[in-house]
């Protein structure tokens, strides 16, 4: 079996971009023998296809590169419709643009808090002191947590992404659980005391019915546990790549202080550059031939939404920055069919009001060291020391 690329070699933060454009063009259906083996679809085409076609390309095998998933299945990402349904159905009705928009005013205060101390200090990590706290402290709010749960989240969600990024299985097992524990918690105090259905997405899980029966424990566990860190990793990284850019392009960061009303659009375009997944996975239940490749039945693919997201195909100049693409309606920085994010709402939320707070934080800021990138599954900053000061 051939070698097309090797996801384990050491990266720079822009330096994955580089090699997919180089697989876009020569191999697009790529191979690794990375950790057992996997596929990986490079082209827009593909990847959409694939992720919309859940009865060929079936994620309940296996839903990520490399498999992390030790223990127990963690619905809706890990199932197949419709055994997946009543999980998303219980989910949807607490990310309506109506609950959501009510969260503004906690995030707009999150972020203020943790960006004062950082600019206090003339600067930091971006993603250590301010992104990977944010996402957690909103994602407790629309959760409901107590103050405890949220200072364990946010310590063991911190080691988990960690020992992710690092490769270390044996620390990402160790926080997984503990995940798991927590999620438990949270089960067990809204099974004794519930709150509305429509305010809390535990009591809502507890609450679905399916033929008359209430959905298994365990399954509601594995739920919130998949919620807990898909709605805490993504943002965490993609608020890291947005500080990269703008730090690299004053015009840009003082365009965007002039005139807020682009910042929406530009959500959108750092959305499609700095997708912050690459390692999403399906397995065929049958031989499927991609572009002249085929591909065995049972064998992990993953979905590089990262290098979808910049295909030339579909994005001109797709490494470029531009506020005025016609078509973002093509972007997959949220997936596509069936598993399309259903958080995506509250996602827009907290990246729109991080860059409009970090832009207002201060005249200006540049970076004083370079980013950490992380690694497979996600794609994008680790680590973004940056200073802040006059404008630049």
């Amino acid at each position: 079996m051939s070698h097309d690329f090797d996801p384990l070699q050491p990266e720079q933060f822009d330096s994955a971009h580089a090699d997919y454009a180089r697989l876009r063009q020569q191999c697009p259906v790529a191979h690794s023998e990375a950790w057992g083996g996997f596929w990986a679809l490079m082209k827009h085409e593909d990847v959409a296809a694939a992720a919309a076609d859940w009865q060929t390309f079936v994620t309940s095998k296996q839903n990520v590169i490399p498999k992390v998933a030790f223990t127990g299945r963690r619905p809706p990402l890990h199932l197949d419709p419709p055994e997946h349904t009543p999980y998303r159905r219980a989910l949807a009705p607490l990310f309506t643009e109506r609950r959501i928009n009510r969260l503004e005013p906690d995030v707009r205060r999150i972020c203020r808090d943790l960006l004062t101390d950082m600019v206090a200090k003339g600067g930091g990590d971006i993603v250590g002191d301010f992104s990977a706290h944010m996402p957690i402290a909103t994602f407790a709010t629309w959760m409901n947590l107590s103050p405890e749960a949220v200072a364990e989240l946010t310590r063991v969600g911190r080691d988990y992404n960690v020992a992710v990024q690092s490769n270390d299985m044996d620390t990402t097992k160790t926080s997984s659980l503990l995940l798991y524990d927590m999620a438990r918690a949270i089960v067990a105090e809204r099974r004794a005391s519930p709150l509305p259905v429509e305010e809390d997405a535990t009591s809502a899980l507890l609450a679905v019915r399916v033929d008359g029966a209430p959905l298994p424990e365990e399954m509601i566990v594995g739920t919130i546990r998949q919620v807990l860190v898909v709605g805490i990793i993504a943002p965490s990284v993609l608020i890291g790549s947005i500080a990269v850019h703008l730090a690299r392009d004053p015009a840009l960061q003082q365009q965007l202080r002039a005139n807020p009303a682009l910042i929406p659009a530009a959500t959108e375009e750092f959305l499609r550059l700095y997708a912050p997944y690459r390692g999403f996975a399906r397995t065929a239940v049958t031989d499927v031939t991609i572009r002249g490749r085929t591909i065995p039945a049972d064998e992990p693919i993953a979905l590089v939404y990262a290098s979808a997201n910049r295909d030339a195909d579909v994005f001109p100049e797709p490494d470029s920055f531009r506020l005025d693409r016609p078509n973002m309606k093509d972007s997959l920085a949220f997936g596509r069919g069936p598993h399309n994010c259903v958080g995506a709402g509250l996602a827009r939320l907290e990246l729109r009001v991080a860059i409009e707070e970090l832009l207002a934080a201060a005249p200006g800021f540049e970076l004083a060291g370079e980013p950490l990138p992380t690694r497979f599954p996600e794609i994008g900053a680790l680590n973004v020391p940056v200073r802040f000061g006059g404008a630049g």
